[in-house]
Protein backbone atom coordinates (compact mmCIF):
# COMPACT_ATOMS: atom_id res chain seq x y z
CA UNK A 1 0.00 0.00 0.00
CA UNK A 2 2.86 2.56 1.12
CA UNK A 3 4.64 1.52 -2.64
CA UNK A 4 1.34 2.11 -4.30
CA UNK A 5 1.17 6.10 -2.65
CA UNK A 6 5.03 6.39 -3.78
CA UNK A 7 3.91 5.46 -7.38
CA UNK A 8 1.08 8.15 -7.68
CA UNK A 9 2.80 10.77 -5.33
CA UNK A 10 5.96 11.04 -7.37
CA UNK A 11 4.33 12.13 -10.81
CA UNK A 12 1.72 14.27 -8.79
CA UNK A 13 4.46 16.08 -7.10
CA UNK A 14 6.49 16.25 -10.93
CA UNK A 15 3.70 18.02 -11.89
CA UNK A 16 2.57 20.32 -8.75
CA UNK A 17 6.63 22.03 -8.81
CA UNK A 18 6.85 22.07 -12.99
CA UNK A 19 3.50 24.50 -12.36
CA UNK A 20 5.12 26.43 -9.71
CA UNK A 21 7.97 26.63 -11.44
CA UNK A 22 5.97 28.41 -14.08
CA UNK A 23 4.23 30.16 -12.57
CA UNK A 24 7.26 31.87 -10.76
CA UNK A 25 8.93 32.68 -13.72
CA UNK A 26 5.36 34.33 -15.25
CA UNK A 27 5.29 36.55 -12.17
CA UNK A 28 9.16 37.06 -12.29
CA UNK A 29 8.30 38.77 -16.12
CA UNK A 30 5.27 40.45 -14.95
CA UNK A 31 7.63 42.09 -12.11
CA UNK A 32 9.83 42.84 -14.13
CA UNK A 33 7.81 44.73 -16.44
CA UNK A 34 5.66 46.40 -13.80
CA UNK A 35 9.27 47.91 -13.08
CA UNK A 36 10.51 48.74 -16.38
CA UNK A 37 6.75 50.43 -16.93
CA UNK A 38 7.02 52.26 -13.91
CA UNK A 39 10.33 53.52 -14.19
CA UNK A 40 9.91 54.92 -17.79
CA UNK A 41 6.82 56.93 -16.17
CA UNK A 42 4.71 54.70 -18.42
CA UNK A 43 1.50 54.50 -15.23
CA UNK A 44 -1.21 56.66 -16.70
CA UNK A 45 -3.59 54.81 -18.73
CA UNK A 46 -4.73 56.71 -21.80
CA UNK A 47 -8.75 55.72 -21.64
CA UNK A 48 -10.79 53.17 -20.16
CA UNK A 49 -9.03 50.67 -18.01
CA UNK A 50 -9.62 47.84 -15.50
CA UNK A 51 -9.31 48.91 -11.97
CA UNK A 52 -8.54 45.10 -10.20
CA UNK A 53 -10.21 44.35 -6.72
CA UNK A 54 -6.92 42.05 -5.15
CA UNK A 55 -9.29 40.94 -2.25
CA UNK A 56 -11.65 39.37 -4.65
CA UNK A 57 -8.97 38.63 -7.53
CA UNK A 58 -8.14 34.42 -7.49
CA UNK A 59 -5.10 34.86 -9.30
CA UNK A 60 -7.19 32.39 -12.39
CA UNK A 61 -5.59 34.34 -15.32
CA UNK A 62 -8.01 34.67 -17.26
CA UNK A 63 -8.11 38.36 -17.71
CA UNK A 64 -4.22 38.42 -18.80
CA UNK A 65 -5.18 35.54 -21.48
CA UNK A 66 -8.27 37.26 -22.77
CA UNK A 67 -6.47 40.49 -23.23
CA UNK A 68 -6.40 41.49 -26.74
CA UNK A 69 -2.79 43.38 -26.39
CA UNK A 70 -1.00 40.29 -25.30
CA UNK A 71 1.28 38.89 -26.06
CA UNK A 72 2.48 42.10 -28.56
CA UNK A 73 1.96 44.51 -24.96
CA UNK A 74 2.08 43.45 -21.72
CA UNK A 75 -0.62 45.08 -20.31
CA UNK A 76 -1.44 42.40 -17.19
CA UNK A 77 0.07 39.86 -15.65
CA UNK A 78 0.11 37.92 -11.79
CA UNK A 79 2.05 39.17 -9.15
CA UNK A 80 2.07 37.42 -6.04
CA UNK A 81 -0.99 35.29 -6.69
CA UNK A 82 -2.96 38.85 -8.44
CA UNK A 83 -4.10 40.30 -11.38
CA UNK A 84 -2.04 43.58 -12.32
CA UNK A 85 -2.24 46.17 -14.54
CA UNK A 86 1.59 46.14 -15.52
CA UNK A 87 1.70 48.94 -18.41
CA UNK A 88 -1.15 51.41 -18.31
CA UNK A 89 -0.13 53.03 -21.24
CA UNK A 90 -0.45 50.09 -23.03
CA UNK A 91 -3.92 49.51 -22.31
CA UNK A 92 -6.81 50.68 -24.72
CA UNK A 93 -9.83 50.02 -22.83
CA UNK A 94 -10.86 46.79 -24.84
CA UNK A 95 -12.53 45.83 -21.71
CA UNK A 96 -11.93 41.80 -22.65
CA UNK A 97 -10.50 41.21 -19.06
CA UNK A 98 -13.42 42.47 -17.24
CA UNK A 99 -15.67 39.96 -19.41
CA UNK A 100 -13.16 37.21 -18.84
CA UNK A 101 -13.05 37.59 -15.00
CA UNK A 102 -14.91 34.54 -13.49
CA UNK A 103 -15.36 36.27 -9.94
CA UNK A 104 -15.73 40.28 -10.95
CA UNK A 105 -12.91 41.01 -9.69
CA UNK A 106 -12.44 43.70 -12.50
CA UNK A 107 -14.20 47.11 -13.40
CA UNK A 108 -13.48 49.60 -15.90
CA UNK A 109 -12.57 53.09 -14.66
CA UNK A 110 -11.60 56.39 -16.98
CA UNK A 111 -8.98 58.35 -14.91
CA UNK A 112 -6.80 58.14 -12.12
CA UNK A 113 -6.11 59.67 -8.79
CA UNK A 114 -3.44 62.20 -10.75
CA UNK A 115 -4.60 62.37 -14.02
CA UNK A 116 -8.32 63.18 -14.64
CA UNK A 117 -10.55 62.76 -18.06
CA UNK A 118 -13.73 64.95 -19.30
CA UNK A 119 -16.17 62.33 -19.66
CA UNK A 120 -19.75 64.16 -20.94
CA UNK A 121 -22.67 62.35 -18.53
CA UNK A 122 -24.54 60.16 -20.53
CA UNK A 123 -27.61 57.96 -20.34
CA UNK A 124 -27.35 53.88 -21.34
CA UNK A 125 -28.65 55.20 -23.91
CA UNK A 126 -26.02 57.79 -24.94
CA UNK A 127 -28.38 60.75 -24.26
CA UNK A 128 -26.18 63.59 -22.80
CA UNK A 129 -27.40 65.87 -19.76
CA UNK A 130 -29.78 67.41 -22.43
CA UNK A 131 -32.62 65.84 -23.73
CA UNK A 132 -32.27 64.79 -27.68
CA UNK A 133 -28.44 65.71 -27.82
CA UNK A 134 -26.26 62.08 -28.13
CA UNK A 135 -22.66 61.50 -27.85
CA UNK A 136 -20.93 58.47 -28.74
CA UNK A 137 -17.45 57.45 -29.72
CA UNK A 138 -14.14 58.80 -28.79
CA UNK A 139 -15.82 62.08 -27.02
CA UNK A 140 -17.55 60.15 -24.57
CA UNK A 141 -14.65 58.22 -23.84
CA UNK A 142 -14.43 54.92 -25.87
CA UNK A 143 -11.49 55.90 -28.27
CA UNK A 144 -11.89 52.06 -29.55
CA UNK A 145 -12.67 52.01 -33.07
CA UNK A 146 -14.94 48.38 -31.93
CA UNK A 147 -16.79 50.68 -29.15
CA UNK A 148 -17.20 53.31 -30.90
CA UNK A 149 -18.88 51.56 -33.97
CA UNK A 150 -21.03 49.72 -31.46
CA UNK A 151 -22.03 52.97 -29.61
CA UNK A 152 -22.87 54.54 -32.20
CA UNK A 153 -25.16 51.59 -33.93
CA UNK A 154 -26.56 51.67 -30.63
CA UNK A 155 -27.81 55.43 -30.46
CA UNK A 156 -28.95 55.24 -33.22
CA UNK A 157 -31.79 52.53 -32.39
CA UNK A 158 -32.43 54.24 -28.97
CA UNK A 159 -32.88 57.44 -31.07
CA UNK A 160 -35.95 55.43 -33.77
CA UNK A 161 -37.67 54.12 -31.09
CA UNK A 162 -38.60 57.27 -29.25
CA UNK A 163 -41.80 58.92 -30.53
CA UNK A 164 -40.68 62.18 -32.74
CA UNK A 165 -41.95 65.70 -30.36
CA UNK A 166 -42.36 67.31 -33.60
CA UNK A 167 -44.47 66.88 -37.48
CA UNK A 168 -42.47 69.34 -38.66
CA UNK A 169 -41.19 67.96 -42.37
CA UNK A 170 -38.82 70.90 -41.85
CA UNK A 171 -37.14 68.49 -39.11
CA UNK A 172 -35.01 65.69 -39.74
CA UNK A 173 -35.19 63.04 -37.48
CA UNK A 174 -31.58 63.09 -36.49
CA UNK A 175 -28.40 65.27 -37.53
CA UNK A 176 -24.92 62.95 -37.03
CA UNK A 177 -22.04 65.23 -36.57
CA UNK A 178 -18.95 63.64 -37.50
CA UNK A 179 -17.86 60.61 -40.10
CA UNK A 180 -15.49 58.47 -38.45
CA UNK A 181 -16.30 55.00 -36.63
CA UNK A 182 -18.83 55.98 -34.35
CA UNK A 183 -20.57 58.47 -36.94
CA UNK A 184 -20.00 56.37 -39.98
CA UNK A 185 -21.77 53.23 -37.99
CA UNK A 186 -24.84 55.96 -36.89
CA UNK A 187 -25.46 56.99 -40.43
CA UNK A 188 -25.34 53.46 -41.90
CA UNK A 189 -28.05 52.70 -38.78
CA UNK A 190 -29.97 55.36 -39.47
CA UNK A 191 -30.16 54.71 -43.08
CA UNK A 192 -31.23 51.03 -42.57
CA UNK A 193 -33.96 52.38 -40.62
CA UNK A 194 -35.09 54.89 -43.26
CA UNK A 195 -34.66 57.77 -41.04
CA UNK A 196 -34.95 61.26 -42.20
CA UNK A 197 -31.36 62.49 -41.05
CA UNK A 198 -28.10 63.84 -42.53
CA UNK A 199 -24.32 63.42 -41.74
CA UNK A 200 -22.11 66.58 -41.75
CA UNK A 201 -18.10 65.76 -41.75
CA UNK A 202 -15.75 68.67 -41.73
CA UNK A 203 -13.17 66.74 -42.76
CA UNK A 204 -13.22 62.90 -44.25
CA UNK A 205 -14.39 59.53 -43.80
CA UNK A 206 -12.60 57.71 -41.41
CA UNK A 207 -12.54 60.60 -38.61
CA UNK A 208 -9.30 59.90 -36.14
CA UNK A 209 -8.37 56.69 -38.27
CA UNK A 210 -8.40 59.56 -41.32
CA UNK A 211 -5.77 61.20 -39.34
CA UNK A 212 -2.92 58.48 -39.05
CA UNK A 213 -0.12 58.53 -40.71
CA UNK A 214 -0.09 56.35 -44.19
CA UNK A 215 0.39 52.91 -43.35
CA UNK A 216 -0.30 52.94 -40.20
CA UNK A 217 -1.31 49.71 -38.51
CA UNK A 218 -5.10 49.96 -36.62
CA UNK A 219 -5.97 47.03 -33.96
CA UNK A 220 -9.33 46.64 -34.22
CA UNK A 221 -11.82 43.73 -33.21
CA UNK A 222 -14.95 42.51 -35.17
CA UNK A 223 -17.76 44.76 -34.68
CA UNK A 224 -21.26 44.88 -36.53
CA UNK A 225 -22.19 47.64 -39.25
CA UNK A 226 -25.65 47.52 -40.44
CA UNK A 227 -26.33 47.36 -43.79
CA UNK A 228 -22.62 45.60 -44.47
CA UNK A 229 -22.42 42.83 -41.31
CA UNK A 230 -19.65 41.88 -39.12
CA UNK A 231 -16.17 43.82 -39.74
CA UNK A 232 -13.64 40.87 -39.17
CA UNK A 233 -10.69 42.94 -38.87
CA UNK A 234 -7.87 42.52 -36.36
CA UNK A 235 -4.75 43.64 -37.67
CA UNK A 236 -5.16 46.07 -40.33
CA UNK A 237 -3.83 49.41 -42.18
CA UNK A 238 -5.32 52.73 -42.19
CA UNK A 239 -5.54 52.71 -46.05
CA UNK A 240 -7.35 49.16 -45.85
CA UNK A 241 -9.72 49.79 -43.09
CA UNK A 242 -10.47 53.53 -45.04
CA UNK A 243 -10.79 51.45 -48.44
CA UNK A 244 -13.16 48.75 -46.58
CA UNK A 245 -15.27 52.01 -45.75
CA UNK A 246 -15.15 53.61 -48.92
CA UNK A 247 -16.61 50.42 -50.46
CA UNK A 248 -19.67 50.46 -47.57
CA UNK A 249 -20.14 54.62 -48.22
CA UNK A 250 -20.68 53.63 -51.99
CA UNK A 251 -22.66 50.18 -51.80
CA UNK A 252 -24.49 51.40 -48.88
CA UNK A 253 -25.65 54.43 -50.71
CA UNK A 254 -25.06 56.53 -47.69
CA UNK A 255 -24.71 60.37 -48.12
CA UNK A 256 -22.20 62.16 -45.92
CA UNK A 257 -21.89 65.91 -46.23
CA UNK A 258 -18.31 66.44 -46.46
CA UNK A 259 -16.77 69.97 -45.11
CA UNK A 260 -19.18 71.11 -43.08
CA UNK A 261 -18.01 72.06 -39.76
CA UNK A 262 -20.61 72.81 -37.36
CA UNK A 263 -20.27 76.14 -35.93
CA UNK A 264 -22.99 76.16 -33.13
CA UNK A 265 -25.94 74.20 -32.05
CA UNK A 266 -29.29 76.39 -30.38
CA UNK A 267 -32.28 74.41 -28.86
CA UNK A 268 -35.13 75.55 -30.90
CA UNK A 269 -38.91 74.94 -30.86
CA UNK A 270 -39.34 70.54 -30.81
CA UNK A 271 -35.25 70.32 -31.82
CA UNK A 272 -32.36 71.89 -32.59
CA UNK A 273 -30.90 74.35 -35.26
CA UNK A 274 -27.42 73.66 -36.36
CA UNK A 275 -25.38 76.08 -37.54
CA UNK A 276 -22.68 74.91 -40.23
CA UNK A 277 -20.11 77.01 -42.78
CA UNK A 278 -22.24 75.71 -45.51
CA UNK A 279 -25.59 76.32 -44.07
CA UNK A 280 -28.43 75.65 -41.43
CA UNK A 281 -29.96 72.33 -40.55
CA UNK A 282 -33.02 71.71 -37.95
CA UNK A 283 -33.37 68.24 -36.38
CA UNK A 284 -35.24 66.91 -33.55
CA UNK A 285 -32.02 64.85 -32.01
CA UNK A 286 -28.15 65.57 -32.48
CA UNK A 287 -25.63 62.65 -32.56
CA UNK A 288 -22.15 63.86 -31.70
CA UNK A 289 -19.64 61.54 -32.63
CA UNK A 290 -16.81 63.87 -32.94
CA UNK A 291 -14.02 62.64 -31.45
CA UNK A 292 -11.83 64.37 -28.06
CA UNK A 293 -9.33 66.01 -30.21
CA UNK A 294 -11.72 68.52 -31.99
CA UNK A 295 -9.52 71.19 -33.31
CA UNK A 296 -5.55 71.04 -32.77
CA UNK A 297 -4.15 72.04 -29.62
CA UNK A 298 -1.57 74.76 -30.92
CA UNK A 299 1.54 76.19 -29.42
CA UNK A 300 0.71 79.37 -29.20
CA UNK A 301 4.22 80.98 -30.38
CA UNK A 302 5.66 83.09 -32.81
CA UNK A 303 5.34 81.50 -35.85
CA UNK A 304 3.46 79.15 -35.89
CA UNK A 305 1.37 80.46 -38.33
CA UNK A 306 4.31 80.00 -40.93
CA UNK A 307 3.11 77.43 -44.15
CA UNK A 308 5.98 74.93 -42.73
CA UNK A 309 3.77 74.04 -39.50
CA UNK A 310 1.42 71.40 -39.53
CA UNK A 311 -0.86 69.62 -36.83
CA UNK A 312 -0.42 65.84 -38.65
CA UNK A 313 1.46 63.76 -41.03
CA UNK A 314 0.07 62.59 -44.07
CA UNK A 315 2.97 61.69 -46.10
CA UNK A 316 6.82 61.22 -44.53
CA UNK A 317 8.12 60.88 -47.80
CA UNK A 318 7.65 64.39 -48.59
CA UNK A 319 9.73 65.61 -45.90
CA UNK A 320 13.11 63.50 -47.62
CA UNK A 321 16.45 65.43 -46.92
CA UNK A 322 14.58 67.93 -44.47
CA UNK A 323 15.15 68.71 -41.35
CA UNK A 324 11.98 68.02 -39.21
CA UNK A 325 10.83 69.11 -35.52
CA UNK A 326 8.18 66.96 -34.43
CA UNK A 327 6.50 68.44 -30.65
CA UNK A 328 4.31 65.87 -28.65
CA UNK A 329 5.27 63.11 -26.61
CA UNK A 330 1.73 60.84 -27.25
CA UNK A 331 1.78 58.34 -30.31
CA UNK A 332 1.04 60.22 -32.92
CA UNK A 333 4.39 62.27 -31.88
CA UNK A 334 5.96 59.25 -31.80
CA UNK A 335 4.99 57.76 -35.15
CA UNK A 336 5.72 60.99 -37.40
CA UNK A 337 8.87 61.12 -35.94
CA UNK A 338 9.67 57.73 -36.22
CA UNK A 339 8.85 57.54 -39.78
CA UNK A 340 10.31 60.31 -41.09
CA UNK A 341 13.21 59.51 -39.94
CA UNK A 342 13.27 56.07 -41.60
CA UNK A 343 13.15 58.64 -44.92
CA UNK A 344 16.08 59.17 -46.48
CA UNK A 345 18.41 62.36 -45.50
CA UNK A 346 16.18 63.93 -42.83
CA UNK A 347 17.11 64.73 -39.82
CA UNK A 348 14.27 64.80 -37.05
CA UNK A 349 14.24 66.44 -33.55
CA UNK A 350 11.53 64.72 -31.33
CA UNK A 351 10.64 67.66 -28.79
CA UNK A 352 8.18 66.92 -25.18
CA UNK A 353 7.49 68.65 -22.42
CA UNK A 354 7.96 65.88 -20.14
CA UNK A 355 10.60 63.32 -18.47
CA UNK A 356 8.87 60.20 -20.38
CA UNK A 357 6.75 59.37 -23.48
CA UNK A 358 4.48 58.00 -20.80
CA UNK A 359 1.57 58.35 -23.04
CA UNK A 360 2.36 56.32 -26.49
CA UNK A 361 2.94 52.55 -26.89
CA UNK A 362 5.81 50.37 -26.51
CA UNK A 363 6.14 49.39 -30.02
CA UNK A 364 5.97 53.37 -30.60
CA UNK A 365 8.94 53.66 -28.42
CA UNK A 366 10.90 51.17 -29.43
CA UNK A 367 10.33 52.80 -32.43
CA UNK A 368 11.77 56.48 -31.68
CA UNK A 369 15.12 54.29 -29.84
CA UNK A 370 15.54 52.30 -33.22
CA UNK A 371 15.40 55.99 -34.76
CA UNK A 372 17.99 57.23 -32.26
CA UNK A 373 20.59 54.91 -32.86
CA UNK A 374 21.04 55.42 -36.54
CA UNK A 375 21.60 59.59 -35.82
CA UNK A 376 18.75 60.37 -37.57
CA UNK A 377 16.46 61.25 -34.54
CA UNK A 378 17.31 63.17 -31.30
CA UNK A 379 15.15 63.85 -28.28
CA UNK A 380 14.50 66.70 -26.30
CA UNK A 381 13.09 66.13 -23.27
CA UNK A 382 11.81 68.36 -20.52
CA UNK A 383 11.66 70.78 -23.70
CA UNK A 384 8.67 73.85 -25.03
CA UNK A 385 9.14 75.57 -28.31
CA UNK A 386 9.88 79.07 -27.90
CA UNK A 387 9.55 80.51 -31.74
CA UNK A 388 9.46 79.45 -35.08
CA UNK A 389 11.44 80.85 -37.73
CA UNK A 390 11.70 80.90 -42.08
CA UNK A 391 14.81 78.54 -41.34
CA UNK A 392 14.93 77.53 -37.76
CA UNK A 393 12.97 76.98 -34.63
CA UNK A 394 14.22 78.25 -31.01
CA UNK A 395 13.64 75.81 -28.18
CA UNK A 396 13.62 76.25 -24.42
CA UNK A 397 15.31 72.93 -22.81
CA UNK A 398 15.46 72.47 -19.61
CA UNK A 399 16.19 76.76 -18.88
CA UNK A 400 18.63 76.64 -22.15
CA UNK A 401 17.91 77.86 -25.02
CA UNK A 402 18.61 76.36 -28.27
CA UNK A 403 18.14 77.54 -31.88
CA UNK A 404 17.69 74.96 -34.50
CA UNK A 405 18.27 74.41 -38.27
CA UNK A 406 14.61 73.65 -39.36
CA UNK A 407 12.71 72.97 -42.75
CA UNK A 408 9.15 71.96 -41.16
CA UNK A 409 7.46 71.72 -38.22
CA UNK A 410 4.79 68.63 -36.78
CA UNK A 411 2.59 69.75 -33.92
CA UNK A 412 0.77 66.50 -32.30
CA UNK A 413 0.30 67.99 -29.20
CA UNK A 414 -3.20 66.39 -28.98
CA UNK A 415 -6.38 68.48 -29.39
CA UNK A 416 -8.62 70.64 -27.76
CA UNK A 417 -11.95 69.34 -26.17
CA UNK A 418 -14.59 71.31 -27.83
CA UNK A 419 -15.42 72.32 -24.01
CA UNK A 420 -17.01 75.56 -24.94
CA UNK A 421 -19.40 73.88 -27.64
CA UNK A 422 -20.64 71.45 -24.60
CA UNK A 423 -20.78 73.96 -21.89
CA UNK A 424 -22.69 76.26 -24.47
CA UNK A 425 -25.30 73.77 -24.84
CA UNK A 426 -25.51 73.14 -21.30
CA UNK A 427 -24.00 69.45 -21.40
CA UNK A 428 -22.67 67.93 -18.37
CA UNK A 429 -18.77 67.13 -17.94
CA UNK A 430 -17.40 65.38 -14.99
CA UNK A 431 -13.94 64.74 -14.61
CA UNK A 432 -13.53 61.09 -13.81
CA UNK A 433 -10.71 59.91 -11.15
CA UNK A 434 -10.34 56.47 -11.46
CA UNK A 435 -14.50 55.70 -11.70
CA UNK A 436 -16.46 54.53 -14.44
Amino acid sequence: MDLTYVVYAIPMLAIWAWYLGRRGATERASKAAKEEAQSAGLVEPVSLHPLIDESTCIGCGACVRACPEQPEHQVLGLINGKANLLNASDCIGHGACRLACPVGAISLVFGTERRGIDIPTLSPEFESSVPGIYIAGELGGMGLIRNAVEQGRKAVDAIAARPSPTKDPQFLDLLIVGAGPAGFSASLTALSKRMHFATLEQDSLGGCVFQYPRGKVVMTQPAELALVGKVKFRNTSKEELLEFWKEAERISGVQINYKHKVEGIEEVDGGFLVHSNHGDFRARTVLLAIGRRGSPRKLGVDGEQLPKVVYRLVDAEQYEGKKVLVVGGGDSALEAAASIAEVAGTEVTLSYRGDAFQRAKSRNRERVEAAILTGRLRTLLRSNVKSIDADSVTVDCDGAHEKIPNDAVIVSAGGVLPTALLQKLGIAVETKHGTV
